[in-house]
């Protein structure tokens, strides 16, 4: 069974093992900006020391509401972002663009709008099929040696890629998606676990998703009923029973939904338990 409650992203900084994922946050203007950053501020209170956002969120208004919310940052508080998808006119509304001058510009922008001048955990949003992996991960070492990043990361990776990105750079996060209910990255977390790198897995808690498990979601809901807790705070502490390198990050724009999701932080999975989740691997 996982005890830790924190790990040490890249040997170095030192966080609480439940993060917050900023994502979710309304940040258009009127009640519910505000809701959102006092939805940020009580993440602090109550004791986040991992906040992830992105350029794609909003494309910086993310960031903007963050900076408005939380700085000057609170010591020990890591703000992570991430960078490499732009806007498009296209059908999805995005595109990949880690061509070095463009994650320069997208670098130089977070920075001004997080209102720092280093990004201590920068993280490659999606690798850029169409430049050079030596290019794009080159240009975030650049910004590295300049002193304007303090630590890479990746994020939708796989095992090979992850493989050749650390033979460039020195990795220290993996964001791909996983959760109880989504296990397809098993190898990816065993890569990041023989390496001791951070593993961010993002939609932690997916039970209720459509295709999801009844019987596994009969399983979290059993168990969430003899613990007197919710199923999405189960999901959690399966995630933080799972592996020491698995720092989740849920999101929500809810006070209350914050709260419950930081107090699964303190929620124990009997080995008997354990094993009853593990038995499914069913997929969202």
């Amino acid at each position: 069974m996982t005890t830790a409650t924190t790990f040490r992203i890249g040997g170095e900084l030192d966080v609480r093992r439940l993060g917050f994922g900023a994502m979710r946050l309304p940040t258009g203007p009127g009640p519910a900006r505000e809701a959102s950053l006092q939805v940020a501020r009580r993440a602090v209170e109550l004791g986040v020391t991992l906040i992830d956002t992105a350029h794609m969120y909003g494309w910086g208004a993310n960031e903007e509401l963050l900076a408005e919310a939380l700085h000057p940052y609170a010591d020990g508080l890591l703000v992570a972002t991430k960078v490499g998808i732009v806007r498009s006119s296209g059908p999805d509304g995005w595109r990949h663009d880690a061509r070095p001058d463009s994650l320069r510009r997208q670098v130089e922008d977070a920075l001004r709008r997080l209102r720092v001048e280093r990004i201590e955990l920068l993280q490659l949003h999606r690798i850029d099929p169409g430049t050079p992996l030596a290019d794009q991960l080159g240009a975030l070492r650049e910004l590295q040696e300049e002193g304007k990043v303090g630590r890479i990361g990746l994020s939708e990776v796989t095992v090979d890629e992850l493989d050749r990105a650390r033979e460039i750079v020195d990795v220290v996060s993996v964001q791909n998606r996983y959760s109880l209910f989504d296990r397809e990255q098993e190898p990816v977390l065993a890569a990041c676990e023989a390496a001791g790198i951070a593993f961010l897995p993002w939609r932690p808690v997916a039970g209720g998703a459509p295709g999801a498990s009844a019987e596994l979601t009969a399983a979290v809901a059993a168990v969430a009923a003899e613990l007197d807790a919710t199923p999405a705070q189960v999901s959690l502490a399966w995630l933080l029973d799972r592996s020491p390198v698995i720092l989740p990050i849920p999101g929500t724009a809810r006070p209350a939904h914050l709260e419950e999701n930081v107090a699964a932080a303190d929620l124990r999975l009997t080995p008997g338990r354990r094993e009853r989740l593990d038995g499914f691997t069913g997929q969202v």
